[in-house]
């Protein structure tokens, strides 16, 4: 049986966050390009563009009285999904250049689905469905295949690979609970202001961090100011406002699974634009993590029906 029209569009606009985010590092690497500045900085204009795109928005659509109201009901819920997404994205870069492309894609977003999938049986108390299970083991062999052919930053040795690894390792737990919590608050209040909510706080705590990094952190080259504008607007500001919205029909153990769509993305992007190989091994991992997607459909949707946001205002969506 085919899962309600809604939970069907959730998952669509989980997915759809997923490959937007998937043109992040391609969008990136084009800035260092252009203008060499470090990842922290990139990424702190990523999220800075991204919070005044969103506060913009909030206004336009009437909305402010939503956020401000979300700030004030469930300002610690808010700051934990903030902190932890920024968290990632932070442990994430520095795994990449500990332990390399590859191990940290592996690690990080490998571990998310298992541990959600594990949070949810536990909470639901009951086992987790087999077929949610083959599901997520198609995605992670996908996964492994895709990345496993990726290029990258080459790894460092020893200690700091080590190092590396359980840097990753954090960062899919930080995943996990970003996307558990967000699923939670989702229920709570419209994606536009929860997404405006989250960023602002990891706009807030990365841009003073990144301040303190070694130069240069402006530029003066339009190129370079175009493709930041589509970093924040594109891969932050409405990448989020999906997955939030998602979340409120798709389970956060299908929403990751859903977002392995990613480095898919980023692989196909990758050997489009920039001349890199993906190979046989490369492509078969891509099918099965679209088949793995595709098989979500099956997975039950959320049971508990979805709360109207606060103050009882119609739900819109930063499509």
């Amino acid at each position: 049986m085919s899962s309600p029209p809604r939970s069907s569009a959730g998952l669509v606009q989980v997915c759809l966050a997923g490959v937007l985010w998937g043109t992040g590092g391609l969008t990136v690497t084009l800035v260092r390009e252009r203008a060499p500045m470090n990842v922290v900085t990139a990424s702190a204009w990523r999220l800075a563009l991204a919070a005044l795109v969103l506060l913009v928005a909030v206004v336009a659509v009437r909305q402010g009285g939503q956020l401000l109201r979300l700030l004030r009901e469930r300002p610690g819920a808010v700051a934990l999904v903030g902190l932890s997404t920024t968290l990632y994205q932070t442990l994430y870069f520095a795994a990449v250049v500990l332990a390399g492309v590859s191990v940290a894609t592996v690690i990080s977003l490998g571990l998310a689905p298992v541990l959600l999938t594990v949070v949810e049986a536990v909470r639901h108390r009951r086992p987790p469905d087999r077929w949610a299970v083959g599901t997520v083991t198609v995605a992670l062999v996908g996964l492994l295949l895709v990345s496993a052919t990726g290029h990258g930053a080459a790894a460092t040795e020893g200690g700091a690979r080590v190092l590396g690894v359980l840097l990753a390792l954090a960062a899919g737990a930080a995943y996990a609970f970003a996307t558990d919590r967000a699923g939670l608050l989702a229920g709570a209040a419209a994606p536009l202001p929860l997404t405006t909510a989250t960023t602002g706080i990891g706009a807030v705590v990365l841009v003073p961090v990144a301040l303190l990094t070694p130069g240069p952190h402006l530029t003066g080259d339009p190129g370079a100011l175009a493709l930041l504008v589509y970093l924040g607007v594109f891969t932050m500001a409405l990448s989020y406002a999906l997955l939030y919205a998602g979340l409120r029909t798709t389970t956060g153990s299908a929403a990751v699974v859903a977002t392995l769509l990613e480095p898919v993305t980023a692989a196909v992007a990758a050997a489009l634009l920039l001349g890199e190989r993906l190979g046989p091994a490369g492509w078969a991992g891509t099918v099965l993590v679209l088949l793995a997607v595709a098989g979500l459909a099956r997975v039950e949707p959320r049971a508990q029906p979805v709360a109207p946001p606060p103050g009882g205002d119609r739900e819109v969506t930063a499509k």
